[in-house]
């Protein structure tokens, strides 16, 4: 798949209608749609993308579902979401239950390669704390997730 095609592809499965349920295969869809992009273009294209505000992996306000990656410390290296968190250590982050997210989101992806990761976290749509659902993928020394709120 040419880049012009995948770039089309992960824009349509990103952009989402405004308090739209997404489906785990989409999410999955993202998750593997970057892990190609990465591949093919480079880790450093691929975090430009998510903050560039049309960005492939970018998402801006008004959707649940997008991308953001880890390196294996926990500090973010893309969020196609809230780009300002690139470059922080979210390793100690709590959810409201006090579960480390990203320390099991890390440790699926070292441990399994890829899988689906359960928290709370505050939906970008409805800016309530809701349960989320995350997958998750290894790629070299990354792990790129993309999660879904769950009604």
């Amino acid at each position: 798949m040419n880049a012009w095609k995948l770039s089309a592809l992960v824009s349509l499965t990103c952009l989402g209608a405004h308090a739209q349920s997404f489906t785990p295969a989409q999410a999955e869809k993202v998750v593997k749609g970057a892990v190609a992009y990465a591949r093919q273009n480079g880790m450093d294209n691929l975090v430009l993308q998510t903050k560039l505000p049309h960005g492939v992996f970018h998402v801006g306000s008004g959707s649940e579902l997008y991308l953001f990656a880890y390196d294996h410390k926990g500090v973010a290296v893309a969020n196609g979401y809230q780009p300002e968190l690139i470059g922080s250590n979210r390793w100690d982050v709590k959810d409201a239950d006090g579960k480390f997210q990203v320390r099991d989101m890390v440790r699926v992806a070292r441990t399994k390669g890829s899988g689906w990761v359960k928290y709370k976290y505050s939906n970008p749509v409805t800016r309530k704390v809701e349960d989320k659902a995350t997958y998750v993928e290894a790629f070299e020394n990354f792990v790129f997730c993309c999660g879904i709120y769950k009604d």
